[in-house]
């Protein structure tokens, strides 16, 4: 009958489709993944996943914290990590990370020229990208938090696929450009069966060093209505700042280097909220 037909062809069709997809599986090591993102650049995505690597770390002296580069084409985490140089081999020809802060750091930017353009198509991004994931000797880690490109493009979902994550930060900046990109990154995520586990309003407010005046100079609350249109939490607001942008260049990230500050103690209360959220790893 043509109803059984349709029925079988409907089991041929997932079957198919299942063969497609790569088989999830763990790094070697690693005991949870949380992936900052972003659905457009310039939101300063890569100045979180730093500060919340380091608060992640600061906030438990136990835990071990590993942080991974996966914008290919624009890696930032060298210079933001104040990190330079090649990563050394092991006996397995396994990438060692370089390290600072008590930061395990991988990036595109240790393995090219600082100045040089990667001009690759996609085919070798994503080989890059599983050479990132797949060839590297972390070690022992109860956190890897990976830099994601912006977007929602081969690298997302490469990554989504090919690793188990424990869940995704969604960072916007409240103006309305920003967060409809934003919401495709939230969307995308839940497609491939990724936990959101929450938003991060970033320059949230300007506040004038000599009267304290403050202004919201990319609009108010924007990152609030989309997480409650989304069914999302926030799990902070990050002020526009200039210490934190100055901290980055120069290689010492705010946690680090201004742990008392009100950005620090913005990124610290993000990372708890992060840590809350996440499943109990496996013993």
């Amino acid at each position: 009958s043509s109803g059984s037909g349709d029925e079988a062809l409907k089991d041929r069709r997932a079957r198919i489709l299942s063969r497609g997809l790569p088989k999830q599986k763990p790094i070697e090591g690693v005991k949870q993944v949380v992936v900052v993102a972003s659905g457009k650049g310039g939101v300063g995505k890569s100045t979180t996943a730093v500060n919340i690597a380091l608060a992640l770390a600061a906030n438990d002296s136990m835990k071990e914290v590993g942080l991974l580069d996966a914008d290919i084409y624009g890696p930032s985490i060298p210079k933001m990590m104040n990190l330079k140089g090649n990563p050394e081999l092991t006996p397995k020809n396994l990438m060692r990370p370089l390290k600072n802060y008590g930061i395990a750091c991988m990036s595109m930017g240790f393995l090219v020229e600082e100045t040089a353009p990667v001009v690759w198509r996609g085919l070798m991004v994503m080989s890059a990208v599983e050479k990132l994931l797949r060839q590297v000797d972390w070690g022992q880690l109860d956190y890897l938090v990976i830099d994601m490109p912006p977007g929602t493009g081969d690298v997302q979902l490469s990554v989504s696929q090919n690793i188990p994550i424990a869940g995704a930060v969604i960072v916007s900046t409240p103006q309305d450009v920003a967060l409809l990109d934003a919401r495709k990154g939230a969307e995308m995520f839940r497609k491939v069966h990724v936990p959101v586990l929450g938003l991060v309003q970033n320059m949230s407010v300007f506040q004038c060093p000599k009267c304290k005046h403050e202004t919201h100079i990319f609009g108010a609350d924007g990152v609030r209505d989309l997480a409650k249109t989304l069914g999302l939490d926030i799990l902070g607001d990050i002020p526009l700042h200039v210490s934190i942008r100055e901290t980055c260049d120069s290689g010492q990230p705010v946690v680090i280097s201004q742990p008392q500050s009100d950005a620090a103690k913005a990124y610290l209360k993000i990372a708890m909220e992060i840590s809350r959220r996440l499943p109990v790893p496996p013993a």
